[in-house]
Order: C-alpha cells, then sequence, then structure tokens
C-alpha cells in the first residue's frame, strides 16, 4: 500500500507541474508551449461549444499575433484526482483571468476549469478540457 500510495503522489505531482506550465504558457501567451499540452484530438469545451485543438490553434496565434491574448491566468484550488492505474488524472481549478482583443479591449473573467490529463508515450498531454465562465 505505501508503494501504491508514493506512486499516487508522484503522479500528482506531475500532473500538478503540468497544470502550472500549461496555465504559465497560457498566460504569456507561450502558444507553443500551450498547444503542445494538448493532443491532436483533445475534446475542448469553451464558451458554449466544442472547439478543435486546430482551429483553436489558429485563432489563438492569429490573436497573439495581432497584439491581443492573455494578460493574467491565475490559478486558484488547484485539486488532482489520479485515476487508477496512474496513467490519467483530472485537475480542476479556478480561473481569474484577463484577456485584451487585438483592438486592446480588456476583459476580466472568473471561470471553473477542468482537465483531464493522459500519460501518453511517456507525456502528459491533456485529451479533455471544459472551461466555465462564472
Amino acid at each position: 500500500l505505501s508503494a501504491l500510495a508514493e506512486q499516487h503522489e508522484s503522479v500528482e505531482a506531475e500532473v500538478r507541474a503540468m497544470t502550472e506550465v500549461f496555465n504559465t504558457a497560457y498566460a504569456s501567451n507561450d502558444a507553443d508551449t500551450y498547444f503542445g499540452c494538448y493532443t491532436e484530438n483533445s475534446t475542448l469545451f469553451f464558451f458554449g461549444a466544442r472547439q478543435a485543438v486546430a482551429d483553436y490553434s489558429k485563432e489563438w496565434r492569429a490573436l497573439i499575433a495581432a497584439g491581443g491574448g492573455a494578460v493574467k491566468n491565475d490559478m486558484s484550488d488547484l485539486q488532482i484526482r489520479v485515476l487508477p492505474g496512474g496513467e490519467a488524472a483530472i485537475a480542476t481549478y479556478f480561473v481569474d483571468n484577463r484577456s485584451r482583443t487585438a483592438d486592446g479591449e480588456v476583459t476580466d473573467a472568473k471561470a471553473f476549469e477542468t482537465d483531464v490529463w493522459q500519460k501518453i508515450d511517456g507525456e502528459w498531454k491533456i485529451v479533455s478540457l471544459h472551461y466555465s465562465e462564472m
């Protein structure tokens, strides 16, 4: 049991670190790192609809190139739940976000996010993400 507990803690720490990398990349408009956290066929849901990773990447990169993007993306109350087998985990957290349009308009949002991480070929990747503004 202690070996299982240690493995669980190790997986939780890995997913916690990747969740922080993912959110830091978003906050700093590092699109390569941010989109590198997703699988090509991740299931994404935000702003009331499913989004294809390729379309989202194209739109987000264009926004950044035009001078828009994230201004801040602060996480709080990060909770990690490791699924049996240690190859998948769920991260849930609150997000305090500020973003800027290409025209310079700034908006603030508070949201709740759920990321499903899976270890694929030795790397943690997001296979599903759900973002809901409050």
